[in-house]
């Protein structure tokens, strides 16, 4: 699969902080609870989506050389 058009990412303004909050129902990290609140945002999902997709289907690294 080969990407030629990708979206622009998403851009926050500086100093933007992020209200998140950690489960109380079990152990759960700062940074996974930051991450569960980033992904509610769906410009950051879809970014981050395409990413994944970018890298999975990128075989240049297994080529040899």
């Amino acid at each position: 699969m080969k990407f030629t058009k990708f979206p622009k990412s998403p851009v926050f303004p500086p100093g933007h902080s992020w209200k998140f909050e950690q489960r109380k129902d079990g152990y759960e990290s700062e940074v996974t609870a930051l991450v569960r609140r980033m992904l509610e945002d769906e410009s950051i999902r879809e970014d981050q989506r395409l990413a994944w997709e970018r890298w999975r289907n990128d075989d240049s690294g297994l080529k040899k050389p």
